[in-house]
């Protein structure tokens, strides 16, 4: 039995499609109000901030992988995140469960250095501070060996169907919407992207990969690391259209923030937009050479026939 916690985003759906696909029919779908993804799956609803709740949730897994995601509200972070952590941390020991703990970058410095595995942490506001002690708490269990687990670290996404992320936002929902896109701080700067179906697929691939736990990985992503300007041109040829953008800058988020508490909350993750923001994903493509990376023109045109289906 492989258990996902945190199953109803756009990860945890694809990881539970993956995970049929390649590895397993004994699928634990676990979320507040758990529904199935295959036909073949086990749901369990349930609240993971209560710790009786985790460890009935987990118990009979080989392995569970922690995908669960909140609202991007600091305060909800700081109150939640490590609290389910550990519960779900208390559970897996409990049970003789392995972790698979799907990460964010939120924890890394946001300047112009290329991140890798063993890259500082160097948080910029509370929502990295809660990312930075949540990795420290899975690190410690690994390094104390009371727990067998995995980080897969993934940068910003993009990608179909329930995508969360700034780029979906200020790029595909505009040209959905026949809308001007937008461009947060600057155009010429370098980025990554994960595509989040790979994301998925690359996590189930650690998850059932012995010898790739207690290690941190960084997921695999497009190695070309275009600018918002050359991935909007792409966009704009594979679209066969002309799409026009602006470029927001920093104060209008600053004052923006003044107004809007989602606005208030995008501010922490400002600053990796003003460099170049180069994951580097060299471990994850040494130890797994034969994995296939969605590269950018095959994802933006799998997005534009997903919008033309819906159309």
């Amino acid at each position: 039995m492989q258990t996902i916690l945190g199953a109803n985003g756009q990860i945890g759906e694809e990881l539970a499609r993956e995970l049929k696909r390649n590895f397993t029919s004994g699928i634990r779908i676990v979320s507040r109000k758990a529904t199935k993804i295959n036909n073949t799956d086990e749901v369990f609803s349930a609240d993971l901030s209560i710790r009786e709740k985790a460890i009935e949730a987990v118990k009979g897994s080989e392995t569970a992988y922690f995908t669960l995601g909140l609202p991007i509200s600091s305060d909800l972070w700081e109150q939640q995140f490590p609290l389910i952590l550990q519960n779900v941390i208390d559970a897996c020991k409990i049970n003789g469960t392995r972790l698979v703990f799907f990460d964010n970058t939120y924890m890394y410095p946001q300047n112009e250095r290329i991140l890798n595995e063993e890259t500082v942490f160097e948080p910029v506001g509370r929502k990295g501070r809660v990312r930075k002690q949540m990795a420290e708490m899975v690190l410690k269990e690994i390094q104390s060996g009371e727990l067998e687990a995995v980080i897969c670290r993934a940068p910003e996404f993009y990608g179909p169907g329930k995508t969360q992320s700034i780029t979906n936002t200020f790029v595909f929902n505009n040209i959905k919407a026949d809308k001007r896109l937008k461009v947060p701080v600057k155009a010429d700067k370098k980025r990554s992207l994960i595509w989040t179906p790979d994301a998925s697929r690359a996590t189930a691939l650690i998850g059932n990969t012995p010898d790739a736990f207690g290690h941190t990985w960084h997921l695999p992503v497009d190695d070309s690391h275009l600018t918002y300007k050359e991935f909007i041109a792409l966009a704009a040829d594979i679209y066969s259209r002309e799409l026009k953008y602006t470029v927001v800058p920093e104060t209008f988020f600053t004052i923006a923030a003044l107004f809007n508490t989602k606005v208030k909350e995008l501010q922490e993750l400002l600053p990796r937009y003003k460099h170049d923001n180069i994951f580097d994903d060299s471990k994850f493509r040494k130890r797994f050479p034969a994995f296939q990376v969605t590269t950018y023109r095959q994802g933006i045109a799998a997005i534009k026939n997903e919008h033309n289906i819906k159309a």
